[in-house]
Order: structure tokens, then C-alpha cells, then sequence
């Protein structure tokens, strides 16, 4: 099966453009699925309830997230609602929402989505490595027929996420990393067959630094004051990796970069 699987969406500019090129994307990569992170969609920080439902709407199938998932005070009873949107699993017992969830779309095989945080310079949470451990054994005991588990580890360190997928190495399809909104150029197989990327990139606006506008971050490098980041505008481009894996072993097949133009 193919997996198109995208990287942090990006304020208003990156909502819009995923959802009007997304039924062209899925019909020339003829990805079966694609899942994105929806950890910026909304205001360029966090992800609103209103946000979620326009992007699942939209058609995509499932949205992970990351450290600014609870900015917005209407998420935590939506995701008691709609389980499509997961938070990292390793945020404290007693929180909304799912770290993990199961697509189980018609004529496809079921898919296995984890969505992990790291502790490298952000946010000081439960260990990633043991609560991905702790997920698998869950799933062999609850869903052992899903073979294809996708993880989505959003981290700031590079050793981490190389960490992690040489973690879990011939135990999930692939990890995926999201957060530093820089696609990076090295998608390859590791040695058990798990697809590994260091990070995905974002789907927003070209002209920025990450997303935003330029002039008020330069500011704040040059003269260290607080400034108020705003969502860029101009042209987007929308960022990820194509998965092909075997659905009966669970192993990829293949890992490709993937970058769409919307102009």
C-alpha cells in the first residue's frame, strides 16, 4: 500500500492549500492514505477544533500533533469526540485524547498510527522510547492483525529521531519526524525494514522562516525583544514522504521525499 504522510501544516495558508490540491495529490501519487501533522494549522501555532474538522473534511485521513496541541481551549472535548486527531502518547496519564489510533478504511488494510514527543529541548514529558514500546505491546495484544504502523515523532533533536528509528527497527513501518518545519534529505530504509526520516517538513508559505514572516524574527535575533510572529503569505509549498510497505509484514518497501508547488 502507499502512504503519503505530510509534515506540519501551517496557519490558514497551508490549511488552504492542502485542501485544494488534495483530491489532484491523491490521485498522482495514488496514495491510498494521507495523514499529516496538525500541530501549526491554525494561526501558525496549535490546532483549533474548527481547523481539525475543515482539514479531515477536506479528506485527510488522520491528524497527529505535538507540543502545542492543547493551545487552543476547545481541543481537549473535541478529541474525546474524534479520535482521527491524536496527541503524543507520552504526555502524563489523565490527559484527552489518543497517542495511537487504528485506520481501518474499506478495501484497505488497517494502519497503525503512533504519534510520539520528544524531551531533547522541549518540553520535559515522559520518556518516547519506552512509551513507543509500551504502544507496540498494546497493539500485539489488542490489533495483532495490523501489521503497518506508522509513527510520527515530534522532536528537535536529529539524535533523537535517528534514535528512535533505529529503536524500533523492524518493529514499525516507518518513523517519521516532524516539528523543525525543514524537510530534510534523508529518507532511506534501515536495516530491518523500517522507513526512517528525520523530518518532513511543513506544508505553509515558502517565503518565511518556518512559516512566519520574516521582518519581526529577524528583530527578535537582532535586538533579542519580544515580537509578535504572524503567519506568512505568498506561495506555498507542501512537504512530506511516500511510503510504499507490504500490508501482510508490515516492512516498507520504499521512502521517498515528496515536495508539491501551490502556487
Amino acid at each position: 500500500m502507499r502512504i503519503l504522510f505530510l509534515g506540519d501544516i501551517v496557519g490558514r495558508p497551508g490549511r488552504t492549500a492542502v485542501k485544494k490540491h488534495l483530491a489532484e495529490i491523491r490521485a498522482n501519487t495514488q496514495a491510498d492514505l494521507i495523514i499529516a501533522n496538525g500541530e501549526n494549522a491554525s494561526g501558525g501555532l496549535g490546532l483549533s477544533s474548527d481547523g481539525a474538522k475543515e482539514l479531515l473534511g477536506a479528506g485527510v485521513d488522520l491528524l497527529t500533533s505535538g507540543n502545542h496541541i492543547w493551545k487552543f481551549k476547545d481541543i481537549p472535548s473535541y478529541m474525546t469526540r474524534e479520535e482521527r486527531l491524536l496527541r503524543p502518547a507520552n504526555f502524563p496519564p489523565g490527559l484527552p485524547g489518543k497517542g495511537v489510533y487504528v485506520l481501518r478504511k474499506e478495501g484497505l488494510p488497517p494502519v497503525a498510527v503512533l504519534n510520539l514527543m520528544g524531551r531533547t529541548y522541549m518540553t520535559a514529558i515522559d520518556c518516547p522510547f519506552r512509551a513507543a514500546d509500551a504502544l507496540l505491546e498494546q497493539l500485539e495484544a489488542e490489533a495483532p492483525d495490523v501489521r503497518v504502523r506508522l509513527v510520527d515523532f515530534h522532536a528537535e533533536a536529529t539524535s533523537e529521531k535517528a534514535g528512535l528509528g533505529w529503536h524500533l527497527d523492524g518493529r514499525v513501518s516507518a518513523v517519521l519526524g516532524t516539528h523543525t518545519h525543514v524537510q530534510t534529505n534523508d529518507a532511506r530504509l534501515l536495516k530491518k525494514g523500517t522507513a526512517f526520516m528525520t523530518d518532513l517538513g511543513m506544508c505553509g508559505p515558502v517565503d518565511s522562516c518556518l512559516g512566519m514572516t520574516v521582518a519581526p524574527i529577524l528583530r527578535k535575533f537582532l535586538t533579542a525583544a519580544p515580537e509578535r510572529f504572524e503567519v506568512a503569505d505568498g506561495p506555498v509549498v507542501l512537504c512530506g514522504a511516500i511510503l510504499d510497505i507490504d500490508a501482510e509484514t508490515g516492512q516498507a518497501e520504499d521512502i521517498a521525499v515528496w515536495r508539491f508547488s501551490a502556487q
